[in-house]
């Protein structure tokens, strides 16, 4: 079983910066694909930026030109880099690895609040 542990949540107001991260037991990090997904209270999970073992990198359209997703195989940590934050980013932040060998090798972390008011 691979654990999750996320970081680097908290308040922030309108227009201000965070930077999650996501640190993994995981013995083989650098072959996982990472991804941030969020979710407020009473709607689905919605993936925000992924990562690929190999660097490649996708944003949700909402996020895109502000927030950055980047990968330490050294560290075994995920970063999601949050700029220009607005209240509408406000959500439980989840961190999430798959092991593209594993069926069934997908894991979450316990999430991290972040909130974005004034």
């Amino acid at each position: 079983q691979v654990r999750l542990v996320e970081s680097g949540g908290g308040l922030v107001q309108p227009g201000g910066s965070l930077r999650l991260s996501c640190t993994t037991s995981a013995r083989r990090f650098s072959i996982y694909d990472m991804g941030w997904y969020r979710q407020v209270p009473g709607k689905q999970r919605k993936l925000v930026a992924d990562i690929t073992s190999g660097g490649s990198t996708n944003y949700a359209e909402s996020v895109k030109g502000r927030v950055s997703i980047y990968r330490d195989n050294v560290k075994n940590t995920v970063y999601l880099q949050m700029n220009r934050l607005q209240p509408e980013d406000t959500a439980v932040y989840y961190c999430y690895a798959r092991d593209p060998y594993l069926i069934g090798g997908n894991y979450w972390g316990q999430g991290t609040q972040v909130t974005v008011s004034s």
